[in-house]
């Protein structure tokens, strides 16, 4: 068996939604000291819906494929549907990762809802944070 699926060589060769919002609504960094990956995601949100997400990556393959699905994940949902994304579904998306790669999931989970809370914040709304 391989030790990554189809769908994370996939996301990590062509990653989706990769670069810069110039003009994010909301911005979400987070970082893993143990294994020095750092995720930052830029959201673009109009109406309640996301209209657009990008992220940069510095981290391992599984990192940048995590980044990557989470972003097709939440593009074009809107902000209530996007703060209920688990790295669990991240996981699944990417037909599963290695137990010892899940904290990738995880960093991805993370800097959405960072990005989703800066966003809240910045424009004085309240979110949802049941689960958090």
């Amino acid at each position: 068996m391989a030790l990554y699926s189809e769908k994370v060589m996939d996301h990590f060769r062509n990653p989706r939604n990769v670069g810069v919002i110039e003009d994010a609504d909301g911005i979400g960094e987070v970082g893993n000291a143990k294994c020095g990956d750092i995720m930052r995601m830029y959201l673009k949100i109009e109406n309640d819906i996301i209209t657009d997400v990008k992220f940069e990556t510095f981290g391992c393959g599984s990192a940048i494929a995590s980044s990557s699905m989470a972003t097709e994940l939440i593009k074009g949902k809107p902000v209530s549907e996007a703060m209920k994304l688990t790295n669990k579904a991240v996981a699944e998306a990417l037909d599963g990762l290695p137990a010892y790669k899940m904290h990738c999931s995880v960093l991805a989970e993370e800097a959405i809802r960072n990005a989703l809370l800066d966003y809240a914040e910045k424009n004085n709304l309240p979110i949802d944070t049941v689960g958090m």
